[in-house]
């Protein structure tokens, strides 16, 4: 038996925004998201489309259509959106690939920050 482990090598995200952890919770439970991921202080909502996995087993390259993602200090395994509606928050955090996302975020956060307004 021959196992070998090929992780991904490449992650494209498409869209990101960041939005209020309310209105990233509504979206995710009207769109059908099953399930929020948080991973060290905040929550994301990840947009993958059947064709992404596909893509990445063939090319080990995973395409994200969108991420929503807002601060959320401390891990919850609910959010209750309404008190008839609740979400599952996935810990992430020991996940190499979520890891790798929320770096992701954290520099692009930092570059809107240092980029200079146009007068």
């Amino acid at each position: 038996m021959d196992v070998e482990i090929v992780p991904t090598r490449k992650i494209t995200i498409l869209g990101l925004d960041k939005r209020s952890v309310a209105n990233i919770a509504w979206c995710a439970a009207t769109y059908g998201v099953n399930r929020l991921y948080w991973i060290g202080g905040y929550v994301m909502c990840l947009e993958v489309y059947e064709k992404s996995f596909e893509h990445e087993i063939k090319n080990r390259e995973l395409p994200i259509s969108q991420i929503c993602y807002a601060e959320f200090p401390k891990y919850e395994k609910i959010y209750e959106i309404d008190k008839s509606f609740q979400i599952p928050l996935i810990n992430v955090s020991d996940m190499k690939l979520f890891q790798e996302i929320l770096a992701a975020i954290q520099k692009h956060e930092k570059q809107k920050e240092t980029k200079p307004k146009d007068a």
